[in-house]
């Protein structure tokens, strides 16, 4: 399994994962939400790299251009409500997509312990295809794990791409475990040295969903 952590590599995206980061600008939803998308859409051009491409020929108004343009089939698939913003960032450049959502939320037994019930799932056929599956936080990777066989009953992809901004190191070692070695690669913004006792992520960033749309009762 591949792991990319974008941030090994200086760019643009360090700004804008210090701006989701940072409480003093997080309480601005508008500008979390817009960070988040943008995060979505460099990360989207970065796994572009790894696609197909074939050379076509385009009519110009004064001739004909060979252009290389990728051949994969992509299902984008976002756990909601926190990958929305995500997921828009990835539509933003992989328009042609098709898209899943699954509905994927905590249960608390107390206040610590909880279990992760997949409540619905909206996803075209997938058999074949390069699967993208998107969430903001991997924390302890139990969701993805959950939502990546959830996905399983709509076909098996050709390969996957999970696509994070912040990941924990657990998760990233219980993703390594549960998903297809070989044809499994990871993309997050940074990785995170633990999680807390209530499986948030240190330092991370708080509750994405709640800084993206208000707090939930």
């Amino acid at each position: 399994m591949e792991i990319n952590n974008l941030s090994d590599t200086h760019s643009i995206l360090n700004q804008f994962v210090s701006e989701i980061r940072n409480v003093k600008v997080q309480h601005d939803r508008l500008r979390f939400r817009r960070n988040i998308e943008r995060i979505g859409e460099i990360m989207a051009y970065e796994i572009s790299k790894t696609f197909d491409y074939s050379s076509k020929d385009i009519q110009t108004p004064l001739g004909n251009a060979p252009v290389f343009t990728p051949d994969n089939p992509l299902v984008i698939s976002t756990i909601l409500r926190a990958g929305i913003p995500f997921h828009q960032g990835f539509l933003s450049y992989y328009d042609y997509a098709e898209n899943a959502f699954v509905s994927a939320y905590r249960k608390y037994k107390d206040t610590l312990k909880f279990d992760i019930f997949i409540e619905y799932i909206a996803s075209p056929r997938i058999d074949g295809k390069t699967l993208i599956i998107t969430d903001p936080m991997l924390a302890t990777g139990s969701s993805m794990e959950l939502t990546y066989k959830a996905m399983l009953t709509k076909g098996t992809p050709r390969e996957i791409h999970i696509a994070s901004i912040i990941a924990s190191q657990q998760a990233i070692d219980h993703v390594a475990k549960v998903f297809p070695f070989e044809k499994t690669t990871v993309w997050c913004a940074v990785i995170d040295p633990e999680i807390d006792a209530h499986s948030y992520i240190v330092p991370g960033l708080g509750d994405a969903g709640d800084l993206a749309y208000g707090e939930k009762d």
